[in-house]
């Protein structure tokens, strides 16, 4: 599925995107169902991927309402891809949570740029935003956080298998990819063992940019002690993802991945 499927459909459309129009519907399983949303487009240069889960209906919603946007002022099809994604991956609260982790683990030395900030801003040329599944799910109507799990059902196990192995093979070997969670992590592992990544493009680890993960962001970022978690943050576990992250971006720059 392409933009330029829906494109008309879009450029007429007077849908406020609260909701997703049922035309947009691609897949349903269970209670699952998989929607279009402008989010194909691949920025090739891209030396670093964010990889989330899958977008939900607030990302959606800015997609789509970009991309009409962009087709009623005249835009191409391929601008109106590109200027869709850039305005909706990883919005709200969850962008300002992804900067300050990429931040606190130096990823902004490693791409020598003074913040992670400008990933979504001056420097959007050297990131590609992403999502295990590429196309908005929602599980009985709200958006899906991972389970069930990804691999396990044939709609969504396609997408990985299509459209993210696809990204995967167009950005080549030297792209370093940041699943955000577990699950999507679990993702990447089944990618890697078809060969499509080396074990040195992941860093997995950070804790889900999530607002509802506020707490073990706090402990990761170093600005609320062990002491004071909470009985669901585990600071062991946490402690050694911050660990190996770091040791994989100093052996990463000694080797000189990025350069």
């Amino acid at each position: 599925m392409s933009l330029e499927q829906f494109s008309h459909l879009l450029y007429a459309s007077t849908h406020n995107f609260s909701t997703l129009p049922s035309e947009l519907l691609l897949a349903s399983e269970g209670g699952l169902q998989t929607f279009y949303a402008p989010f194909d487009h691949i920025n090739t240069g891209a030396r670093v991927v964010l990889c989330g889960i899958t977008p939900g209906l607030q990302q959606a919603s800015r997609a789509l309402d970009e991309a009409r946007q962009q087709l009623r002022n005249g835009a191409s099809i391929e601008h109106a891809k590109q200027a869709a994604k850039e305005t909706a991956s990883f919005a709200g609260p969850m962008r300002n949570n992804l900067t300050n982790l990429l931040d606190h683990i130096g990823l902004h030395t490693l791409l020598d740029i003074d913040s992670c900030a400008r990933l979504f801003d001056t420097q959007r040329h050297l990131v590609h935003y992403t999502s295990a599944l590429r196309y908005p799910v929602f599980l009985d109507g709200k958006n899906y956080s991972g389970s069930p799990s990804i691999l396990s059902r044939h709609s969504l196990r396609h997408q990985v298998d299509t459209h993210l192995a696809e990204e995967i093979r167009v950005l080549g070997p030297q792209c370093l990819y940041i699943p955000l969670g577990p699950k999507v992590t679990e993702v990447f592992q089944h990618l890697r063992a078809k060969g499509l990544l080396k074990a040195e493009q992941l860093l997995d680890g950070l804790p889900h940019p999530s607002g509802a993960n506020a707490e073990r962001i706090s402990y990761f970022l170093g600005t609320k002690p062990r002491e004071k978690l909470s009985s669901k943050t585990n600071p062991v576990v946490l402690d050694g993802a911050k660990a190996r992250i770091l040791a994989k971006l100093a052996t990463l720059r000694s080797d000189g991945f990025m350069s």
